[in-house]
């Protein structure tokens, strides 16, 4: 029997093994919201249809299971039915930061090895020289508008129909994060993992119901938005408002308006949104949120706080990244735990290590360490190297030092120096450099994260000038415009400061470190 035929029977369980849980949830209430967005609204049934339609357009130009797809797109319907189709089509699914250059969105269309590519013409320019960078592409879709070399999406959907899948396989997601040098790394499991302790806690916190609703305030091509903020409440049955750019007042607009239930956001949103006029924020009812769900980033003790004053005992935190995790702490325990990211969940092992890998009693700071699952540990794809460097035996680091206490809370201190996290967004210094570089009067050069009350942190350049170039304010004014016009918004320096000579290891690595803790001596940012 086919899950066409037998939809309303199958349990939602049974749907899911198979990537249909969206067509499960679609036959019990079809005109059930799914997707709210400025580009258009889809229920249930509509967005499941879809899905199917953009299988069979797949398949058409010769996608088979274990296929990869790349897709950079804005927050929008299309978006949502890309994904919805490659987890019922066992395509491997791969999500692009369309902030990147258009050869660095290339370099990942290329090195996930995808056979199809749907792309928001907003970016049609980056996509064309993506597209270009890969031979491997059969199937390349233009969502929203014309793309050169590119099908209408719309159209190849047309000539489709939506009826159920008899034949669908599970699929699955390579997300891409960067390193603190060279390319962006897609991460990749052979094998599924086990579920998640971290998605067992927030069900049990979410405790979605009917009529509930929640907000995507995040960019879906982030690990987080996607997972967190979409797949989990859609998957549940709970439809999403998407936001297409995040703003602190249509925040509240958008939750007042549509009775928001569960949403998640970084901390910058929160500060954001408590630094409104008071006139402002009494204009809208927040009262329907039960659920506000925060990471990415530690969160200042003072964020957290008027958070929870505002909206109520409905904050939760988590921390955890694309390679895995699972620590928790919700809005009871906080108080008594100010400034912790909370406990690590049944079944998760975290240790604090010193520099020789050596586990470090209760209260010592070292480096944060998780230990892999026995079964579905990640790789970095087509990187034996990189991921034999991310694993120190059965363990592995995100690069945060901290300390755990004697009740078992983990609090984080700092960061490794190579990672910059301003607003809740990943900055890898070494790609900042490499650009600035490029610039005749810089000799050297280090970009670190200095303290930022609204951001947590904010890129600061460090340069070494070459001799005969001046270190004062227009040459300052130079570096920055230079680096404004060769870096993405949200990787351009801030400031720059001026030194004789940069530190640097005998084998030439900048102590990027030394430099940073010259900015953070006496700051309590975490």
């Amino acid at each position: 029997m086919s899950i066409a035929e037998s939809a309303k029977d199958w349990t939602r369980e049974e749907a899911a093994a198979s990537g249909m849980v969206l067509a499960w949830h679609a036959a019990q209430a079809p005109d059930r919201p799914a997707v709210i967005s400025e580009a258009g609204n889809r229920s249930y049934a509509e967005l499941n249809a879809n899905a199917n339609r953009l299988v069979r357009a797949l398949r058409r130009q010769g996608l088979k299971a274990g296929d990869a797809v790349a897709l950079m797109c804005s927050n929008r319907p299309e978006f949502v039915e890309t994904i919805a189709a490659c987890q019922r089509g066992g395509f491997r699914m791969t999500p692009i930061n369309w902030h990147l250059k258009g050869s660095e969105v290339g370099y990942i269309v290329d090195n996930c090895e995808a056979k199809a590519f749907v792309a928001d013409a907003r970016f049609r320019a980056s996509a064309v020289e993506a597209a270009s960078m890969s031979s491997a592409l059969v199937a390349k879709l233009a969502v929203g508008g014309a793309i050169d070399g590119f099908v209408s999406y719309d159209d190849a959907l047309a000539a489709e129909e939506g009826s159920d899948l008899a034949d669908p396989v599970l699929g699955s997601q390579m997300m891409y994060t960067s390193g603190t040098t060279g390319h962006p790394k897609g991460v990749y499991r052979k094998q599924a993992a086990p579920v998640s302790p971290l998605l067992m806690k927030l069900t049990e916190t979410a405790a979605f119901r009917a009529g509930d609703i929640a907000l995507v305030t995040g960019p879906l091509y982030h690990a987080a938005p996607l997972a967190l903020n979409l797949s989990f409440p859609l998957n549940a049955g709970v439809g999403c408002v998407l936001m297409d750019k995040w703003d602190a007042e249509e925040t509240l607009r958008l939750i007042a308006g549509h009775r928001i239930t569960h949403t998640h956001v970084v901390p910058t949103m929160l500060h954001r949104m408590l630094q409104l006029p008071e006139e402002t924020k009494a204009k809208y009812d927040t009262s329907s949120l039960r659920w506000i769900l925060h990471g990415a980033a530690p969160c200042p003790v003072h964020v957290k706080e008027g958070a929870i004053g505002w909206f109520g005992p409905v904050v939760f935190e988590y921390y955890a990244a694309t390679e895995g995790g699972g620590i928790f702490i919700d809005s009871h325990e906080f108080p008594k735990k100010k400034g912790s990211v909370g406990k690590p969940l049944p079944g998760v092992v975290v240790e604090i290590h010193d520099e020789d890998g050596k586990p470090l009693p209760a209260n010592a700071v070292g480096t944060v360490y998780f230990k892999a699952p026995e079964q579905g540990r990640f790789e970095y794809f087509k990187a034996p190297e990189k991921t034999e460097g991310a694993y120190r035996g059965d363990f592995y680091t995100m690069g945060d030092m901290g300390y755990i206490d004697e009740d078992g809370f983990l609090f984080l201190t700092g960061r490794s120096a190579e990672v910059i996290i301003s607003g809740g967004v990943n900055i890898y210094p070494a790609e900042i450099d490499q650009e600035v570089l490029k610039h005749p009067a810089v000799a050297d050069a280090a970009a670190v994260g200095v303290p930022n009350d609204e951001w947590g942190e904010e890129v600061k350049l460090v340069v070494e000038l070459n001799e005969g170039y001046r270190p004062d304010d227009e040459m300052a004014k130079e570096l920055l415009a230079f680096a404004a016009e060769n870096l993405p918004g949200y990787q351009r320096p801030r400031s720059v400061d001026f030194v004789k000579e940069l530190p640097r290891m005998p084998s030439g690595k900048v102590l990027r470190r030394n430099i940073r803790d010259a900015y953070w001596q006496g700051e309590k940012k975490i």
